[in-house]
């Protein structure tokens, strides 16, 4: 079988497809995954829409920082049908303090995004759990946390 030619294809149809490929993928319990290109894809949407510049992988405790320095932490979560949790990444040394704001990127099951956050540490802090098994903080970006009058809804900036 040839491979198909996709180098035409619009970057959000191209998403698209991956995320019916992992799902089909899941249902023939080939993966038992859903979320592997979540994490990078929700990095480089955060820093081509607010102008940040992205860190090397190897960075540890921040994923981007703007022009002033800021130091940006993002988190991206892929909702599908059968995993409705906004359980954000692994927070690695959160009382390190290495980033200033956490970003947090829901997307829906063909990625698109569906809500935008941006949260002060100081809000990560009081939210996030300690999980001794990864060893980190997790958050879920829940109607508590994003109710909270301190972060900021960036969805519109995402959306339009």
């Amino acid at each position: 079988m040839k491979p198909t030619d996709l180098t035409n294809v619009p970057l959000p149809e191209l998403l698209g497809l991956h995320g019916a490929i992992l799902a089909e993928l899941k249902r023939r319990k080939i993966s038992r995954t859903e979320n592997n290109p979540t994490g990078d894809y929700a990095e480089y949407l955060v820093a081509q829409k607010l102008g940040l510049r992205l860190e090397e992988n190897s960075e540890l405790g921040f994923d981007a920082t703007d022009n002033k320095g800021i130091r940006y932490q993002i988190k991206g979560r892929r909702l599908t049908p059968g995993n409705r949790s906004t359980q954000l990444g692994a927070i690695r040394k959160l009382k390190e303090h290495e980033f200033d704001y956490l970003i947090g990127v829901l997307f829906d099951e063909v990625y698109r995004v569906q809500k935008v956050a941006k949260l002060p540490h100081v809000v990560v802090g009081e939210y996030a759990k300690y999980q001794s098994h990864p060893n980190a903080h997790v958050l879920l970006l829940n109607k508590a946390v994003l109710g909270d009058n301190r972060i900021e809804d960036l969805t519109q900036k995402f959306t339009n």
